[in-house]
Parts: C-alpha cells; sequence; structure tokens
C-alpha cells in the first residue's frame, strides 16, 4: 500500500484533507520520516495495522479514534470511543482561561470529557488547581489518564457527576469554593443530528447534544453553579456558532450580563460572565 494509493482512497470517501491523514497514518503504522513522504510516494508500505486502519478510516471512524491521541493547545491527549475528541476551536476557552484566573486560583471544569481544558489550562498556570466532572466514567478514565501523562495528578480532581442533578452543584462546592467555570458541554440541537459529518456518529451523543434548542447544560450551568462561585470571579463557556444571542437571554433572565467573543473565524464561539 503506497501513499498515493491511501490519498486516493480517503479522496474517493469524502476525507477533506486526504494527504494530510494519509501521511499521519503513515507515519504513526508504519516507520517513515513525514519529510520523506513526498519522496516515497509509489513506495509500498503495506502493513496488516495499516491496511486496518485505512479500512476504518473510509468507515468514516474518527482518525484521532485510529491513532488513539490527538494534540491540542500542544499537549498530548489520549481518546477513544466513549471520549469527546479535543478540537481546536476549544483552545480558545483555555487561552482566555489562562488570561482570566487570578493568582492561585481553584476553578471548576464542568463536562471535562478527556481532560483536555482542565489538563491544559494546569500546564500553563501552575499556580492554579482544579475539579473536572462528567457524567461519562469511561471519559473520565481517558481524562485521569491524560493528567498523569501531562503531569498535572497532583492539582487535579475528576468527579463522576451529571451536572443536570439540581443536588450536585451544593455537593460539588461543599469541600470548597472556586474562582472559576469553565466548560465546554454538549450544544448540537438534536435537530442538526442529520446535518453532521459521519465521524461525528462514533462518539458519543451524551457529550454531542444539548437537547432541542442546544441550551440544556447551560440551563443547568446558568442556574444551577454560577450562584456557588466566589464573588468576583467568573464562568468562561464555549458556545455553539448559533448560541450567542440565546445565551445573551439566558444570562439575563438569571440576573447575569455576559459577553459573546468571537472565534478566528468571525464567529461566536465563547460566553464570558463576570460574577
Amino acid at each position: 500500500m503506497t501513499y498515493s494509493e491511501i490519498c486516493k482512497r480517503l479522496e474517493a470517501v469524502g476525507i477533506e484533507d486526504p494527504s494530510h491523514e494519509a501521511a499521519i497514518l503513515l507515519c504513526h503504522f508504519c516507520p517513515v520520516p513525514r519529510e520523506e513522504l513526498p519522496f516515497r510516494r509509489n513506495e509500498d508500505f503495506s502493513s496488516p495495522e495499516l491496511a486496518s486502519a485505512v479500512k476504518k478510516r473510509e468507515a468514516r471512524y474518527p482518525l484521532q479514534y485510529i491513532i488513539g491521541e490527538w494534540s491540542f493547545c500542544d499537549e498530548s491527549y489520549r481518546v477513544g470511543e466513549g471520549c469527546l475528541i479535543p478540537r481546536s476551536e476549544t483552545e480558545l476557552l483555555v487561552m482566555r482561561a489562562c488570561e482570566l484566573l487570578p493568582r492561585g486560583a481553584r476553578f471548576l471544569d464542568l463536562c471535562t470529557g478527556s481532560g483536555c481544558i482542565a489538563v491544559s489550562v494546569l500546564k500553563r498556570r501552575p499556580d492554579c488547581t482544579a475539579v473536572g466532572v462528567d457524567v461519562s466514567a469511561m471519559a473520565l478514565r481517558y481524562a485521569s489518564e491524560n493528567a498523569r501523562r501531562n503531569g498535572v495528578t497532583d492539582r487535579v480532581t475528576f468527579t463522576e457527576a451529571d451536572i443536570l442533578d439540581p443536588t450536585v452543584p451544593e455537593k460539588l462546592f461543599s469541600d470548597g469554593g472556586f474562582a472559576a467555570i469553565l466548560s465546554n458541554p454538549p450544544y448540537i440541537k438534536c435537530s442538526a443530528a442529520s446535518e453532521l459529518e459521519p465521524e461525528l456518529s462514533f462518539e458519543p451523543a451524551l457529550a454531542l447534544f444539548g437537547g432541542e434548542d442546544g441550551l440544556v447544560f447551560y440551563r443547568a450551568a446558568v442556574s444551577g453553579f454560577l450562584p456557588y462561585v466566589m464573588k468576583g470571579g467568573f464562568a468562561l463557556f464555549e458556545i455553539g456558532y448559533d448560541l450567542g444571542e440565546d445565551m445573551r437571554k439566558l444570562c439575563a433572565e438569571n440576573g447575569y450580563e455576559c459577553k459573546v467573543e468571537k472565534d478566528l473565524a468571525g464567529l461566536d464561539r465563547l460566553v464570558y460572565v463576570k460574577l
């Protein structure tokens, strides 16, 4: 199986950047330096592992799950089925949180998934500590592993809990306060399921969909968690591009003002609430 052949096979099934993904697969499963691939396009790199990986990718199984890890904020994260794949859009939340967190802050990462937000913030802010919360025990196993591999285990605790349970906020805040809440909760509207890329069908629906209007988890966070945050603290949420105005209304209904911030593409991406 050659680099050229893999590129053609991935292109045929609609992969957006087939040459890039073919290179990732080849370099992961075969001992070939990436910079040599343009000069070795027609060399046979066949192996059972590579053949299986290409076949999975042709079925639109996520590349990240195939190789078992992914880069986020320059850190390496273990990922697999049952765990939401970290995405570059979320890096904006990490960078803003690092700017906003006061010295020595303790923060809460709701819907932590792979732990990428909490871990990447802690890597950049060694003065801070965190608690990550998720309803999925499987996702939390990945989060714990990612904390270990990135050297922040001593500054983060992961807790299994459903943030939609109204008793959870009081329990989480009973062992001390938090200066901030960070969260990239499920926010895709259920009605949009048929429009999604095929790869998303392999990711946990629990981590993707936020109800009919995409706001289920934001309602729980704003009404149930924000009242417990330390005075002068803040909340920072990632949102879908179409939820900016809805979040302004939701925050206003609960007595908060918020600022909607855009990403590099000019789309609504973050909601900042000063408390």
